[in-house]
């Protein structure tokens, strides 16, 4: 199980390392005044910024996912939100963060399914956008029902079930007024021949789907089992409302 450090811990051992100079220069009563303290509680309230930003430049060099396609601020994004929902309980399954990095054109493999406890990318591959987000490459999003758009943000995985797509996997959306409509809309992960090599080949990029980020059929089992039952999801674009409005990411 991975230790998430509180940004109180982080301001209380600041205020440690701020006063210690003092200790050691043999005062008995160290002193610390509020502007230091609240120096400590301004770096705290960064520190899962920073944090995330050693994260993704460790685990890049590790993976190489950059030259996977897998955009970097994409994962320094998803890594600050991982670590917040583990540090607020939401997660579950806490080995797994997937990554949707809609930045990319469909053709590409934009899926990126990661072992963050092991450091080791388990599954890479196609994922399609609504039908009204975009052609090949998505730059609209919607939470609301009949739009026919992807919704962007972080998302738990939950349980799957049989449907018409066959094996597909629930997902509740996190954010309001981003995603939290996703169970209304009917929005999971789930296979389709309009996704892949082969659908790529004949037509230069991806299908699209109703919202949902479907993956191709013959890897959707693999993709739905790795990541079912509380895993943390992340849909990301560089949309400046998204990026700058997110609780999430500016918590």
């Amino acid at each position: 199980m991975r230790r998430i450090i509180s940004p109180v811990k982080t301001a209380c051992f600041i205020t440690l390392l701020v006063s210690f100079p003092f200790l050691i220069n043999g005062k008995t009563t160290p002193v610390v005044t509020s502007q230091l303290v609240l120096s400590a509680l301004s770096s705290a309230s960064l520190s899962s910024s920073a944090a995330a930003l050693a994260e993704a430049t460790m685990l890049n060099d590790s993976l190489h996912l950059d030259t996977k396609g897998l955009n970097i601020k994409a994962l320094e994004y998803a890594l600050k939100g991982f670590n917040y929902l583990q540090q607020k309980g939401m997660l579950y399954n806490k080995d797994i963060l997937s990554i949707c990095d809609y930045s990319q054109s469909s053709k590409n493999k934009r899926l990126y399914v990661i072992d963050i406890v092991n450091k080791k990318l388990m599954l890479n591959t196609y994922v399609a956008h609504g039908k009204n987000s975009g052609t090949e490459y998505a730059n609209s999003f919607s939470n609301n029902p009949n739009s026919l758009k992807s919704s962007l943000g972080f998302y738990v995985t939950r349980s799957t079930y049989f449907g018409g797509h066959g094996l597909s996997l629930k997902i509740d959306g996190l954010e309001k007024g981003f995603n939290d409509k996703a169970n209304t809309r009917n929005i999971v992960v789930h296979g389709s021949d309009y996704v892949g090599n082969n659908f790529v080949r004949s037509n230069n990029f991806c299908g699209r789907s109703y919202g949902c980020p479907a993956v191709p059929s013959q890897e959707s089992p693999m993709v739905i089992n790795t990541i079912k039952n509380g895993s943390c999801l992340f849909i990301y674009h560089p949309t400046q409302k998204y990026l700058k409005q997110s609780r999430i990411l500016n918590s």
